[in-house]
């Protein structure tokens, strides 16, 4: 059953795909024969699709437990914690593509420019002030959100096995309309596979076996490729906006393996963040709507 719900991303896909191809295909009169070919075709595709929503609920049930792994922060400074585990596991709504624990992080300095953001992304960046959702255009440029830009940092040590950057930072989707349009474009997204939903983005193979991935970078800001060895804390890249991404964020996740259409999630924890309202460094996460600082430099992971 574990190999089952493993793949579950990938039999969706092959479901959603062959369901559509026999519902175009039977639109129209076709010879006896097609239909030979096609009615075996949609009886696999539902029952995959079956078997996908099923070991949905029941896959969970017989995943081995794993515990915490403490990592350093991927960003600096003071940012949100959104789509936490800390609130909710999984944290995203599903356990597709090893997100099961993964967070979101949505930088909001509390006065004046963030660090090296003028010479990134303009004035508007330089600013330091987030946007509020609703309050201006269906599609802000990325660059009017004090995280594009922004300097993203492995979290362990390890050797990159993947490093994609070419795709392109689209515009953030700042209101209702704005979003209704990201749900249409995401499952659009899906049928392309993981790439197209972490847009641009890194996966590091630590010491112990574990994948760290950073998602949603900058086009082109990538200074890591695959084969080279890194430390926790080395910047890999820049906050951006590609992939399945309504704002500039950085989207961070532990999974079992390099492979996000068969990885399971593993736990995550922060090491020496500040959290709101706390007075002192610990070891965690933000929950949703709660910011975290991060500042320990001189005191990352070995490696």
């Amino acid at each position: 059953m574990i190999g089952a719900y493993r793949i579950r991303a990938l039999a969706y896909a092959v479901a959603v795909v062959v369901l559509v191809a026999v519902g175009l295909s039977t639109s129209a009169p076709l010879d006896e024969r097609v239909h030979r070919v096609l009615a075996p075709l949609a009886f696999v595709a539902l029952a995959l699709f079956i078997l996908s929503v099923v070991l949905m609920f029941l896959g969970p049930r017989v995943l081995p437990a794993h515990e915490v792994r403490v990592v350093s922060s991927p960003v600096r400074g003071r940012w949100l914690g959104m789509n936490s585990p800390a609130t909710k596991v999984p944290s995203h709504g599903v356990r597709m593509y090893g997100q099961a624990y993964a967070i979101d992080l949505v930088h909001e300095p509390e006065a004046g420019p963030s660090a090296g953001a003028e010479a990134v992304g303009g004035p508007e960046t330089a600013a330091g002030v987030r946007p509020v959702f609703g309050s201006g255009p269906a599609m802000r440029r990325p660059q009017e959100y004090p995280a594009f830009g922004q300097p993203v940092r492995s979290m362990i040590g390890g050797t990159v096995v993947r490093a994609s950057g070419w795709r392109r930072d689209h515009r953030a989707r700042s209101n209702g309309f704005g979003l209704v349009y990201l749900m249409v474009e995401g499952m659009v997204r899906e049928l392309g596979g993981p790439g197209f939903i972490l847009g641009n983005h890194v996966i590091i193979r630590g010491d112990d076996g574990e994948f760290a991935v950073l998602a949603h970078l900058q086009q082109h800001s990538l200074n890591v490729r695959r084969g080279d060895v890194v430390r926790a804390g080395q910047q890999v890249g820049r906050c951006g906006n590609s992939g399945n991404s309504s704002e500039p964020h950085v989207h961070a996740q532990l999974m079992d393996r390099p492979s996000p259409l068969t990885a399971q999630g593993l736990p995550l924890a922060f090491r020496a963040i500040v959290l709101d309202d706390e007075a002192q460094e610990q070891d965690g996460l933000p929950q949703n709507d709660q910011h975290m600082t991060a500042s320990h430099l001189d005191r990352e992971l070995p490696g």
